[in-house]
Protein backbone atom coordinates (compact mmCIF):
# COMPACT_ATOMS: atom_id res chain seq x y z
CA UNK A 1 0.00 0.00 0.00
CA UNK A 2 1.43 3.39 -1.19
CA UNK A 3 2.20 6.24 1.69
CA UNK A 4 2.71 9.41 1.63
CA UNK A 5 4.38 12.53 3.64
CA UNK A 6 1.07 13.52 3.75
CA UNK A 7 -0.56 10.15 5.02
CA UNK A 8 1.68 10.64 8.22
CA UNK A 9 -0.79 14.07 9.42
CA UNK A 10 -3.81 12.59 7.99
CA UNK A 11 -6.23 12.97 11.86
CA UNK A 12 -4.59 15.83 13.32
CA UNK A 13 -6.53 19.02 13.80
CA UNK A 14 -5.15 22.15 12.48
CA UNK A 15 -3.94 25.48 14.18
CA UNK A 16 -3.53 28.80 12.41
CA UNK A 17 -1.29 28.31 9.58
CA UNK A 18 -0.23 31.93 9.05
CA UNK A 19 1.05 32.13 12.87
CA UNK A 20 2.62 28.45 13.90
CA UNK A 21 5.09 28.07 11.09
CA UNK A 22 6.21 31.49 12.11
CA UNK A 23 6.57 31.03 15.75
CA UNK A 24 7.86 27.82 15.66
CA UNK A 25 10.54 28.17 13.47
CA UNK A 26 11.39 31.35 16.03
CA UNK A 27 11.36 28.53 18.47
CA UNK A 28 13.80 26.49 16.73
CA UNK A 29 15.75 29.07 15.53
CA UNK A 30 16.14 30.25 19.23
CA UNK A 31 16.81 26.77 20.77
CA UNK A 32 19.65 25.89 17.99
CA UNK A 33 21.30 29.61 18.91
CA UNK A 34 21.25 29.23 22.84
CA UNK A 35 22.63 25.69 22.02
CA UNK A 36 25.40 26.96 20.45
CA UNK A 37 26.11 29.79 22.67
CA UNK A 38 26.32 27.41 25.05
CA UNK A 39 28.73 24.81 23.58
CA UNK A 40 31.13 27.93 22.68
CA UNK A 41 31.38 29.08 26.21
CA UNK A 42 32.04 25.71 26.98
CA UNK A 43 34.41 24.73 24.40
CA UNK A 44 36.18 27.94 25.47
CA UNK A 45 35.93 27.37 29.51
CA UNK A 46 34.18 30.45 30.22
CA UNK A 47 30.94 28.98 31.97
CA UNK A 48 33.29 26.42 33.72
CA UNK A 49 33.39 28.70 37.13
CA UNK A 50 29.54 29.17 36.84
CA UNK A 51 28.88 24.82 36.18
CA UNK A 52 31.82 24.64 39.41
CA UNK A 53 29.91 26.35 41.78
CA UNK A 54 26.36 25.64 41.41
CA UNK A 55 27.06 21.78 41.28
CA UNK A 56 29.31 22.33 44.48
CA UNK A 57 26.07 24.38 46.23
CA UNK A 58 23.84 21.26 45.48
CA UNK A 59 26.59 19.15 47.77
CA UNK A 60 27.24 18.67 51.40
CA UNK A 61 30.56 21.40 51.74
CA UNK A 62 31.96 18.96 54.13
CA UNK A 63 31.03 15.88 51.67
CA UNK A 64 30.76 16.03 48.01
CA UNK A 65 29.81 12.63 47.53
CA UNK A 66 26.84 13.89 49.77
CA UNK A 67 23.52 16.12 47.94
CA UNK A 68 22.13 18.86 50.13
CA UNK A 69 18.44 17.95 51.18
CA UNK A 70 16.95 14.89 52.99
CA UNK A 71 17.44 11.21 52.15
CA UNK A 72 14.06 10.93 50.49
CA UNK A 73 15.16 13.73 47.83
CA UNK A 74 17.85 11.67 46.54
CA UNK A 75 15.70 8.71 46.19
CA UNK A 76 12.81 11.64 44.35
CA UNK A 77 15.63 12.84 42.01
CA UNK A 78 16.69 9.06 41.00
CA UNK A 79 13.12 8.09 40.33
CA UNK A 80 12.79 11.60 38.48
CA UNK A 81 15.75 11.32 36.31
CA UNK A 82 14.15 7.72 35.10
CA UNK A 83 12.06 9.49 33.15
CA UNK A 84 14.60 11.00 30.98
CA UNK A 85 15.74 7.73 30.39
CA UNK A 86 15.64 5.12 27.66
CA UNK A 87 13.67 2.00 28.66
CA UNK A 88 11.09 4.65 29.94
CA UNK A 89 11.17 7.00 26.98
CA UNK A 90 10.15 3.59 24.91
CA UNK A 91 7.53 2.63 27.10
CA UNK A 92 6.05 6.09 26.78
CA UNK A 93 6.52 6.49 23.28
CA UNK A 94 5.07 2.99 22.77
CA UNK A 95 1.90 3.91 25.23
CA UNK A 96 1.45 6.69 23.09
CA UNK A 97 1.88 5.31 19.45
CA UNK A 98 -0.43 2.51 20.77
CA UNK A 99 -3.18 4.90 21.88
CA UNK A 100 -2.46 6.44 18.18
CA UNK A 101 -3.29 3.46 16.52
CA UNK A 102 -6.45 2.27 18.71
CA UNK A 103 -7.90 5.40 17.37
CA UNK A 104 -7.02 4.97 13.94
CA UNK A 105 -4.19 7.47 13.17
CA UNK A 106 -1.40 5.44 12.06
CA UNK A 107 0.24 8.54 10.18
CA UNK A 108 0.71 10.18 13.57
CA UNK A 109 2.24 7.21 15.10
CA UNK A 110 4.61 6.88 12.77
CA UNK A 111 5.31 10.28 12.82
CA UNK A 112 6.19 10.43 16.65
CA UNK A 113 8.49 7.53 16.33
CA UNK A 114 10.14 9.06 13.92
CA UNK A 115 10.65 11.89 15.16
CA UNK A 116 11.78 10.93 18.88
CA UNK A 117 14.20 8.45 16.66
CA UNK A 118 15.47 11.27 14.77
CA UNK A 119 16.20 13.51 18.33
CA UNK A 120 17.84 10.13 20.20
CA UNK A 121 20.18 10.31 16.50
CA UNK A 122 21.00 13.87 17.06
CA UNK A 123 21.74 13.45 20.24
CA UNK A 124 23.91 10.63 20.47
CA UNK A 125 25.73 12.55 17.59
CA UNK A 126 26.84 15.49 19.77
CA UNK A 127 27.53 13.81 22.52
CA UNK A 128 30.47 11.89 20.16
CA UNK A 129 31.15 15.21 18.30
CA UNK A 130 31.62 17.11 21.74
CA UNK A 131 33.33 14.62 24.04
CA UNK A 132 32.81 16.42 27.26
CA UNK A 133 33.82 14.67 30.13
CA UNK A 134 31.76 14.17 32.91
CA UNK A 135 32.13 16.22 36.15
CA UNK A 136 34.77 14.59 38.79
CA UNK A 137 34.17 17.23 41.35
CA UNK A 138 31.36 15.20 42.96
CA UNK A 139 30.24 11.87 43.55
CA UNK A 140 28.01 10.73 40.60
CA UNK A 141 25.02 9.56 42.08
CA UNK A 142 23.74 7.85 39.08
CA UNK A 143 24.95 5.21 36.34
CA UNK A 144 26.39 7.12 32.96
CA UNK A 145 27.68 5.45 30.01
CA UNK A 146 28.39 8.35 27.47
CA UNK A 147 29.77 11.75 27.23
CA UNK A 148 28.49 14.86 29.13
CA UNK A 149 27.27 17.23 26.59
CA UNK A 150 24.83 17.91 26.09
CA UNK A 151 22.46 15.95 28.26
CA UNK A 152 20.80 13.35 27.22
CA UNK A 153 18.31 12.74 29.89
CA UNK A 154 17.52 16.72 29.29
CA UNK A 155 17.32 16.57 25.53
CA UNK A 156 15.54 13.60 24.89
CA UNK A 157 13.14 14.13 27.43
CA UNK A 158 12.38 17.70 26.15
CA UNK A 159 11.73 16.08 22.83
CA UNK A 160 9.80 13.40 23.93
CA UNK A 161 7.61 15.12 25.82
CA UNK A 162 7.16 18.06 24.14
CA UNK A 163 6.91 16.42 20.47
CA UNK A 164 4.08 13.91 22.17
CA UNK A 165 2.02 16.46 23.68
CA UNK A 166 2.35 18.76 20.19
CA UNK A 167 0.45 15.68 18.81
CA UNK A 168 -1.89 15.55 21.69
CA UNK A 169 -2.86 19.23 21.42
CA UNK A 170 -4.41 18.34 17.93
CA UNK A 171 -5.98 15.77 18.54
CA UNK A 172 -7.95 17.21 21.72
CA UNK A 173 -10.37 19.81 21.55
CA UNK A 174 -10.53 21.96 24.73
CA UNK A 175 -8.27 24.59 25.29
CA UNK A 176 -7.50 24.12 29.15
CA UNK A 177 -6.36 20.38 27.88
CA UNK A 178 -4.11 21.40 25.28
CA UNK A 179 -2.47 23.95 27.97
CA UNK A 180 -2.22 21.31 30.95
CA UNK A 181 -0.48 18.70 28.41
CA UNK A 182 1.98 21.69 27.52
CA UNK A 183 2.58 22.33 31.09
CA UNK A 184 3.20 18.94 32.40
CA UNK A 185 5.23 18.25 29.44
CA UNK A 186 7.51 21.65 30.16
CA UNK A 187 7.49 20.14 33.94
CA UNK A 188 8.77 17.01 33.65
CA UNK A 189 11.41 17.99 31.19
CA UNK A 190 12.58 20.41 33.35
CA UNK A 191 12.34 18.26 36.58
CA UNK A 192 14.29 15.17 34.53
CA UNK A 193 17.07 18.22 33.41
CA UNK A 194 17.32 19.59 37.00
CA UNK A 195 17.69 15.40 38.39
CA UNK A 196 21.04 15.41 36.93
CA UNK A 197 22.83 18.33 37.93
CA UNK A 198 21.76 17.24 41.47
CA UNK A 199 22.59 13.54 40.66
CA UNK A 200 25.83 15.05 39.79
CA UNK A 201 25.97 13.42 36.63
CA UNK A 202 26.04 16.86 34.08
CA UNK A 203 27.27 20.28 34.60
CA UNK A 204 24.61 22.85 34.54
CA UNK A 205 25.53 23.65 31.15
CA UNK A 206 25.07 20.35 29.60
CA UNK A 207 21.64 20.29 30.96
CA UNK A 208 20.65 23.94 29.73
CA UNK A 209 22.37 22.90 25.95
CA UNK A 210 19.98 19.62 26.43
CA UNK A 211 17.47 21.76 27.09
CA UNK A 212 17.69 23.97 23.98
CA UNK A 213 18.82 21.53 21.49
CA UNK A 214 15.50 19.71 22.78
CA UNK A 215 13.15 22.31 22.54
CA UNK A 216 14.80 23.04 19.03
CA UNK A 217 14.11 19.60 18.12
CA UNK A 218 10.65 19.38 19.06
CA UNK A 219 9.43 23.01 17.40
CA UNK A 220 10.87 21.88 14.24
CA UNK A 221 8.87 18.41 14.67
CA UNK A 222 5.80 20.76 15.37
CA UNK A 223 6.47 22.99 12.53
CA UNK A 224 6.69 19.71 10.08
CA UNK A 225 3.58 18.39 11.21
CA UNK A 226 2.02 21.90 10.35
CA UNK A 227 3.33 21.89 7.50
CA UNK A 228 2.81 18.46 6.41
CA UNK A 229 -0.93 19.04 7.86
CA UNK A 230 -1.71 22.50 5.43
CA UNK A 231 -0.33 19.59 2.13
CA UNK A 232 -2.69 17.00 3.82
CA UNK A 233 -5.74 19.83 4.22
CA UNK A 234 -5.45 21.02 0.06
CA UNK A 235 -4.70 17.30 -1.42
CA UNK A 236 -7.18 15.77 0.36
Amino acid sequence: MAFSPTDLVRGLRDFRPATVPVVMIAIAAAGIFAFLAIADEMAEGEIDAFDTALLLALRNPADSSDPIGPSWLEETALEITALGGYPLIVLTLAAVIGFLLMTRRPGPAFYAFLSVSGGTIVSQLLKSFYDRPRPDLVAHLDTIHTASFPSGHAMMSTVVYLTLAALIVRIVESSAARAYVLVVAVLVSAAVGASRVYLGVHWPSDVAAGWAMGVAWASLSWLAVSVLRRRAGRSG
